[in-house]
């Protein structure tokens, strides 16, 4: 008897130590890149399991999921995409985990603030980047943007809509290695002002001196809020590390890099 229960310890410590040696498979938005790399080295430190990271826009992400790539935790920018996965059966709950803001990143020389950055948009010769709507949330928030401008001045969404150059987020983006995608497009010449998420704004002026970070005025204010999932078969690492993003220690990390952390308590600081 002692024998048996000797076997089936030493089985269960065998299992437990092929399950830590395969990595949490992560699908996240890429606008969460730095924040979740500092997370899972945390995450990776306390519990000896890595975490093997796929980036990009949320909505090929959950496309590529769809279609068999194998993850675990999937991270959006968006509630919709995360919903979707677990509305068809692939993923458990959708949980909010992190919320941003849209900005605009505007290039030197163009002498824009918020009360003026509607007009400075539809002027004619100002080239708007964004990122692309469907594939990307960032592009939909760009065009709800959009939207509440055409409250505010009748026919801008139809004007700032066909103007908007989508210039990431699709599948054939140019790549920029770890830098500021909208940074260096930006810097480029390929747009004068740029939608797209504060945090990312905040990194590519940090990158780019002389490039500046412009709140939205309240009226086209949107907000953009993160959700997170875990895909059905994920192991049970995989769930050690959704709720490692979703502590106390996973919050501020993200509020340092910019997110505000939903999950985070009240005094908790970063």
């Amino acid at each position: 008897m002692i024998f048996a229960r000797i076997l089936i310890i030493a089985a269960m410590v065998m299992a437990n130590t092929a399950l830590a040696s395969e990595p949490v498979l992560l699908h996240a938005a890429g606008s969460l890149r730095a924040a979740l790399t500092e997370i899972a080295g945390a995450f990776e430190r306390g519990s000896g399991v890595t975490v093997e990271a796929t980036y990009g826009a949320s909505g090929l992400l959950r496309d590529a999921i769809e279609r068999g790539d194998r993850a675990e935790v999937f991270t959006s920018a968006n509630m919709e995409h995360p919903q979707a996965l677990a509305s068809s059966g692939k993923s458990g709950p959708v949980v909010l985990f992190a919320r941003n803001r849209l900005c605009a990143l505007v290039r030197p020389g163009i002498m824009v603030e918020s009360d003026t950055l509607l007009d400075r948009m539809l002027e004619p010769g100002i080239k708007l980047g964004t990122s692309t709507p469907k594939a990307d949330p960032s592009g939909d928030y760009a065009w709800e943007v959009f939207r509440k401008a055409d409250a505010l001045k009748p026919g801008s969404f139809a004007e700032l809509s066909q103007k908007a150059l989508q210039l990431v987020g699709g599948p054939s983006a140019p790549q920029f290695g770890n830098r500021s995608p909208y940074g260096m497009l930006v810097a480029d010449g390929r747009a004068d002002v740029f939608l797209t998420y504060c945090t990312g704004a905040q990194v590519a002026a940090q990158e780019n001196p002389g490039q500046r970070v412009v709140a939205l005025p309240p009226a086209l204010v949107v907000g953009a809020d993160y959700g997170l999932t875990v895909l059905s078969s994920a192991s049970p690492a995989a769930y050690r590390f959704a709720m490692f993003i979703l502590s106390v220690d996973g919050q501020r990390i993200l509020a340092k890099h910019g997110f505000a952390a939903p999950n985070l308590p009240s005094g908790a600081t970063q």
